[in-house]
């Protein structure tokens, strides 16, 4: 069981890399475009956080393990629905808050039912994960840390892209979360 354990780990590394790889890319051409970048300052705290997040998932293992394919089914889903949000902001997805003045607010895709779903996509999967490998104590742990650090930067984010929604009407979503 350990070994399946640290094939799914691994695949989360290396799709986390992936989509790095894929925000850094985004990042650039935004600013490029003349795109500016808020909260620099929690963002090693954001990277910090979900690497120690999966250093404790694999360190936590329990001797004795027994993988809940269930929770993992529910992982693997909210793999689908983060797929969703990187594929409906397309060009405007980033690891950081990058805004762009004259971008348009997305209001499509999972954007149309919640603000900020890639948060809550990330929140949920650092809870599930550790627990689809009964690690209680590092999806709690990890769950509140990711809180604290999300409120900040939601708040960020919500000031940042204040001036849009006010010229886009309630209603209008984030164009980046």
């Amino acid at each position: 069981m350990r070994e399946a354990a640290y094939v799914i780990v691994g695949l989360v590394v290396l799709q986390r890399l992936a989509e790095l790889v894929y925000a850094e890319r985004n990042t650039a051409a935004l600013k490029a475009r003349g795109a500016v970048e808020i909260g620099r300052a929690h963002y090693p705290l954001i990277v910090l956080l979900h690497a120690a997040w999966l250093v404790a998932v694999v360190a936590m293992l329990p001797a004795d393990l027994k993988i809940s394919w269930v929770l993992i089914g529910v992982f693997a889903v909210l793999q689908g629905l983060r797929v969703w949000v990187l594929a409906t902001l397309g060009p405007y997805w980033t690891t950081r808050i990058i805004t762009l003045k004259d971008a348009p607010l997305v209001r499509r895709g999972p954007y149309r039912f919640v603000r900020h779903p890639n948060y809550l996509v990330v929140s949920a999967e650092i809870l599930v994960l550790p627990l689809a490998f009964a690690e209680w104590w590092v999806a709690g742990i990890f769950t509140m840390l990711n809180a604290g650090v999300l409120a900040w930067r939601i708040h960020q984010e919500n000031g940042a892209l204040a001036p849009r929604r006010a010229v886009s009407g309630p209603g209008a979503a984030a164009a980046k979360g």
